[in-house]
Formats: structure tokens, sequence, C-alpha cells
């Protein structure tokens, strides 16, 4: 079998940006076999001070993911992404939802890929201001709309599987 190294650079960076739009839809699916099959086992998710992590294993993401989505209506969009296969690295701008709170939160995670598998092995979390009480945290004064983010949630909320 090929390692994903030893692929061409093109190549990568199709598989990478796949991977990423596919963990995205798997959490916008609240799928945590789809989700959970974009990571290495052992990858860890960090996030900033103070949000209960870091969290640990490709099941672990999955699950914890699906519970936001069920708990508070949480979606996602990728609104930015930049993938450099030399590097095996990538980073994206999203927007997270949280339609049960009638809130979204704007930030920014850098991947790390696995050189044998291509497979997410780490993901660092920067959001876009303090997470503290507002609803909506984004950047004071950026022109979201204007420059073709998303401002509304992408998907239907609740998600069928959630608590009525």
């Amino acid at each position: 079998m090929t390692r994903f190294g030893d692929l061409d650079r093109a190549t990568r960076r199709a598989r990478m940006e796949q991977t990423l739009r596919t963990y995205f839809d798997g959490c916008n699916e609240a799928d945590v076999d789809k989700m959970a099959a974009c990571f290495a086992p052992d990858a860890v998710h960090y996030f900033p001070p103070g949000l209960d992590g870091p969290w640990v294993g490709n099941r672990v993401i999955a699950e914890n993911w699906r519970n936001l989505v069920l708990t508070i209506g949480s979606a996602w969009t990728i609104d930015r992404l930049i993938a450099e296969p030399e590097s095996l690295q990538a980073v994206i701008e999203w927007t997270h939802y949280k339609t049960e709170l009638d809130g979204f939160l704007r930030g920014d995670e850098w991947y790390a890929f696995s050189s044998e598998t291509g497979l997410i092995t780490e993901i660092r979390a920067y959001y876009g201001a303090r997470a503290d009480d507002r609803r909506h945290v984004e950047l004071q004064g950026f022109p979201y709309a204007e420059r073709g983010y998303a401002t509304t949630c992408p998907v239907p909320r609740p998600h069928p599987d959630a608590a009525q």
C-alpha cells in the first residue's frame, strides 16, 4: 500500500481537503463512524483553556461532537480552507452554530495529517474572540457577510436524533 506522504502533491492536497470536508459532513450529520474514520485512532483535539480538552481518540472526538449536535443543536461550516501537502498540515476558518442557544462561534483550526495514512492526527482550535457569555462570538467589525461567510446555520436543527 502506498504511503500517503509518497503520493504526489496534488493528490495529497485533494485528499486532505476531502478528509476535512468529510469530517465536517460527519459532524453536521452527527455520524460518529463517519467522523471517527477521518482520524488516526490516537488523534488529539486541543481547545483553548476552560473548554474541557484535550479530547483524545478518534471515537472520543466524534462522540463528543455528536453529543453537542444533539444537546445544543451544533452545526458547522468551513468558511476558508488552506491545505499544505508538503508539510501535511491544513488550516480552516469555521463557524460553529449553536442553534439551541441562538448563537454561534467563529474560529480557526490547525490540522496535522499522518504521513502513513493521511488521517488527521491533531487539531488545535483557536477562537475568533474570547468565549464569554456572548451568544455571537466573532471578530468585532469584520465584514463576514460581505466576504461571503455563512451567516445562517447550514443544516436543519434540531437534529432528528435529538431528544424533543
